[in-house]
């Protein structure tokens, strides 16, 4: 009789492994990372349509738009947060959005990273706050007095400080008018020196300088400081100062005209733009980098300026710190 051989049969729980499938952890954690990664993209699309439509940033309740608009150079630090953010989740979603705020910001300011300068110029002007708690206002005038300028517009000035400027400039520049903070010297002769009632007290003054290829209006002034407040941007003594400025400038009947100053505001800032949108900025045009000015040991914001309208910018650049918490600034026209 035969007999089939034995053949033990399969030990219970053994057999053909099952395929391997996703526990529900494994899920739940891919799920998680998925709306990490949709939430960064989101960030991203919003810091790009930030930067995009800054000029249409409500100024109401707080003035936010024009703190925006004060920092706006600053928002670019968004692009590498929120790649680090997106390659530490791993999101190709996150990191392809991240290319919008790029974008916006490079079409925003690609021509400020680059030097735009040329030789030559006709005039050499300077705008400092020197600032009135300066310890060092003799040394801050000699630095100014070697800067080179033509003409310096001088902001900030006290009492107690206004005779040391006056002695140590007397030599390089013999023709000089200070107005109650506001002072312009000058090596060509000055004439039609005025104040321009921007606000209730003198913060700007108004002359001719008869230069070798003629008449120029020079303006110089320091608008209202600003302050931020738990309540927002308070910027409204400013602009108030700012549209009385513009009205100045607006009617001024030479062809060649300087603004320069502190104007305590960017160019970029909305609630400047009477002023602003009827002058060239020399720094846009013939500048290099963002040329920022404040607080002078750290320079966060460009908040002074050097405007113009009928005269050409062949360069523009910042001067060495002095004993002001503001750095000096230099623009060299051609008129």
């Amino acid at each position: 009789m035969l007999s089939t051989p034995h053949r033990p049969s399969p030990a219970a729980g053994t057999g053909p492994a099952d395929p391997p499938q996703d526990d529900a952890g494994s899920r739940e954690a891919r799920a998680r990372a998925g709306r990490r990664g949709r939430l960064i993209a989101g960030f991203a699309l919003c810091a790009a349509l930030l930067m995009a439509l800054h000029a249409q940033i409500p100024n109401g309740f707080g003035q936010l738009g024009s703190l925006f608009e004060t920092f706006l150079p600053w928002a670019g630090l968004s692009v590498p947060v929120l790649l680090t953010c997106a390659a530490v989740r791993r999101s190709r979603i996150a990191a392809v959005a991240v290319i919008a705020p790029a974008v916006v910001w490079g079409s925003l300011f690609h021509g400020v990273v680059t030097g735009k300068s040329s030789e030559g110029g006709d005039l050499i002007v300077v705008t400092h706050n020197v600032d009135e708690a300066n310890p060092d206002p003799e040394g801050t005038a000699r630095a100014l007095a070697r800067s080179g300028a033509h003409v310096l517009a001088l902001e900030e000035l006290s009492s107690k400080s206004t005779p040391a400027y006056e002695r140590e400039l007397a030599e390089a520049y013999p023709y000089h008018s200070v107005h109650l903070g506001i002072g312009l010297w000058s090596k060509y002769p000055l004439r039609r020196v005025e104040p321009v009632p921007i606000m209730p007290w003198t913060r700007a003054v108004r002359a001719t300088v008869d230069t070798p290829q003629g008449p120029v209006a020079v303006f110089a002034a320091h608008l209202a400081s600003v302050r931020v407040t738990p309540l927002g941007f308070a910027t409204a003594r400013r602009n108030e100062a700012g549209r009385n400025l513009a009205e100045a400038v607006r009617a001024e009947q030479l062809p060649r005209v300087i603004v320069m100053g502190d104007f305590n505001g960017t160019k970029e800032d909305t609630a400047l733009s009477p002023l602003t949108s009827q002058l060239r900025s020399a720094h846009s045009e013939a500048g290099a980098g963002f040329g920022l000015t404040w607080p002078a040991s750290f320079p966060l914001v460009r908040i002074d300026q050097i405007l113009v309208r009928g005269v050409d910018p062949a360069s523009s650049w910042s001067l060495p710190a002095t004993g002001s918490d503001h750095l000096p600034i230099a623009a060299s026209l051609r008129l």
